[in-house]
């Protein structure tokens, strides 16, 4: 019997049940013979110290089951909001999703977030209503919270006996129910014109004919079907196994075309060897293959093991559509795609993180050792982004949230044995270039020390595009006896071109521009006369970009930038005349509240720096009874004086003679 394979995502605002539900499907699969628990510490997915400690999921992790012929490679995946840059790394390797939603709690603000994720990524999800046992459960709260607030294309696929008591029990519907019949008809009826056609003639529609376009639209994320249970007493779990297999489609990709893949973990080994968790959409990788990673990498696999039976198992391939583990890419970071990179959209899904602060650590002496292991943690996590002040000794990383701050002086205390403190907490803003600025420096003029005439333009690029390099000169004028190929020479202007826009001309990050070289000259000892000389080197050309890029940048200006979020606020709606003022206060830009009756929703943008106080306030404005959630927007330009952040390498501009 050939299997197939599933890899499923598990994903919930934080204490919905998640991680409970992976133990519970562990369990009925037979992989686990006891159930582990949150509270103890004795789950499998949450395997790290703090996890166990906190009781919250922080890493992504993967198990796997059989059901039937199907392998589902189960990934539970963090709640917190300031570990959201993990839920975005798993949403790209899913083929389908649960999404667990409290009956007692219904849809919260994680919730939401989530779930606009899933839909724009069409990810075909399945809702499981958690917490059918809990005193103050309803089944229909929660299918009314989900149709208002999430998608109103939901199928509950059962009902709920002895709701909100040890005894609830889920009892699925079956094809002589005729509320599920009629249900099913009606929601298909939106996407399916003959099944329309036949409701609108009160035609009879045959149940299997009703299931199959069930799992059709499942399968392309245009359906939602509902699913209630109890993780902790196991109710309705197999109801929901059977729907996994029957209606979230499988992993696809051929195994003998090229190797393509994704990177979305990594971690240490016992011996310190970095290990890469990769979902691969097409090919095979073997031990011993040279492998394409990143933009340009390229390393040798030692090691493949493949997650099988609720672990991993040393194999010696791993192919398309399965989650494998591979050994000896020393290089390789989250994010990088392995082979032939996928046509994806954006590379982010959620919003970077808007803040940053200093690390300090208690012993002075600790320094070193701090480097290092914060080097390890961002392997992990790329987006705590290490930035080091070489002239103020100094190491900041940049943060979600107040809680993930807390992880990381946790971890850093826990895996690495350093006491840490923090300096305040500040904004990340970025640099935007507002118009075209152009420099080139002469080879053997008296102003250039190097060896070498770089001219780059610097020119605006849209919102979100990044940093663009192009090469605009004659591939003759490149000094291929030290970069071999014009490739090579394009990767190696770029990086030094991105290392200088780390910090602009106010001391942020420089992004969305595009950057030309308009000019390049090298000089070798037997050349013509023009290029005569001592013979140029790849560190002029490294040395002497810095400076290039900064005159051309001066010549741009930048304006910076500051993180905007897109804010909904639901509340009552006779709070609305309390917070109205309180958001003009703010500087938010409001849309007109929508009301709708008892409860009203207000859309509005506001600067990140002031969302953190609007969410302090909201429970005395609103009697608690706001709700906020909050998405990514961009960043706008600040008015008035331009913030400005402390550099940590020497300004180009302000170099000192050679």
């Amino acid at each position: 019997m050939s299997r197939t394979t599933l890899n499923l995502g598990i994903l919930a605002h934080v204490d919905a049940g998640k991680t409970t539900l992976t133990e519970r499907l562990l369990y009925a699969a037979g992989v686990i013979d006891e159930i582990g628990s949150v509270d103890d510490g004795t789950t499998q997915t949450d395997s790290l110290a703090l996890e166990r400690q906190r009781g919250i999921t922080i890493k992504a992790a993967v198990a796997s089951f059989a059901i039937d012929d199907v392998t589902v490679n189960l990934i539970d995946t963090p709640g917190h909001p300031d570990f959201i840059a993990e839920v975005e790394r798993v949403l790209r390797v899913l083929d389908g999703a649960v999404l667990v939603i409290s009956a007692v709690e219904g849809v919260q603000p994680q919730t939401r977030v989530l779930m606009r994720a899933l839909q724009r990524l069409h990810v075909p999800t399945l809702v499981l209503v958690n917490k059918i046992d809990r005193r103050g459960a309803s089944d229909e709260r929660a299918l009314e919270a989900i149709s208002e607030r999430l998608t109103p294309a939901i199928v509950a696929m059962g009902s709920v006996d002895g709701l909100g008591t040890g005894a609830a029990r889920f009892r699925p519907w079956g094809a002589d129910d005729a509320v599920l019949r009629t249900r099913l008809t009606e929601v298909l009826a939106e996407q399916d014109e003959s099944i329309l056609a036949a409701y609108l003639e009160d035609d009879a529609i045959a149940y299997r004919r009703l299931r199959e376009e069930l799992a059709r639209q499942t399968g392309q994320a245009l359906v939602h079907p509902v699913f209630f249970g109890s993780a902790i007493t196991g109710a309705g779990v197999d109801a929901l196994l059977a729907g996994v297999v029957e209606l979230l489609p499988e992993a696809q990709g051929d195994a003998d075309r090229p190797v393509a893949g994704t990177v979305f973990k990594i971690e240490r080994g016992p011996a310190g060897n970095k290990i890469a968790y990769v979902r691969m959409f097409s090919g095979t990788v073997r031990t011993r293959d040279r492998l394409r990673f990143g933009r340009y990498a390229e390393g040798k696999v030692t090691a493949i093991s493949v997650f099988d039976g609720g672990s991993a198992v040393q194999r010696a391939s791993v192919s398309a559509g399965e989650i494998g583990k591979l050994w000896g890419l020393a290089e390789i970071q989250i994010g990088d795609p392995i082979g032939a990179p996928r046509t994806a959209a954006a590379e982010h899904y959620f919003a970077p993180p808007t803040l940053e602060t200093v690390v300090v650590p208690c012993n002075p002496d600790d320094k070193g050792a701090l480097r290092v292991a914060l080097a390890q943690l961002a392997e992990q996590d790329p987006l705590i982004d290490v930035r080091q002040d070489d002239a103020r000794q100094e190491l900041s990383v940049s943060l979600y949230g107040e809680v993930q701050k807390e992880v990381l002086q946790a971890t850093l205390a826990g895996d690495f044995g350093l006491d840490v403190g923090f300096r305040e907490t500040t904004t990340i803003c970025i640099e935007r270039p507002i118009g075209t600025g152009e420099a080139v420096e002469l080879l053997h003029a008296d102003s250039n020390p190097f060896l070498a005439t770089i001219g780059l333009r610097i020119d605006p690029a849209p919102p979100g595009s990044g940093i663009d390099f192009q090469l605009q000169v004659d591939a003759r004028a490149i000094p291929l006896y030290v970069y071999k190929k014009v490739e090579s020479f394009t990767k190696n202007m770029g990086l030094y071109v991105r290392q200088t826009l780390q910090e602009g001309l106010f001391g942020w990050q420089v992004t969305d521009c595009i950057v030309t070289m308009t000019e390049c000259t090298y000089s070798v000892p037997d050349g013509p006369p023009s290029r005569r000389g001592p013979l140029s080197t790849a560190a002029d050309f490294r040395k002497l970009t810095p400076i290039v890029v900064m005159r051309a940048l001066r010549e741009a200006r930048t304006v910076v930038c500051e993180p905007i979020l897109r804010v909904s606020l639901e509340l009552p709606t006779d709070t609305i005349g309390a917070v109205m003022p309180a958001l003009a206060r703010l500087g938010a830009a409001v849309e007109t509240p929508s009301l709708q009756g008892r409860l009203s929703a207000i859309e509005m943008v506001l600067p990140a720096a002031r969302a953190h106080e609007l969410r302090r306030q909201l429970p005395g404005l609103t009697g608690g009874e706001g709700v906020l959630e909050s998405s990514f927007a961009g960043y706008q330009p600040v008015s008035g004086d331009q913030p400005t952040r402390l550099r940590t390498t020497a300004n180009p501009l302000e170099r000192a003679s050679p």
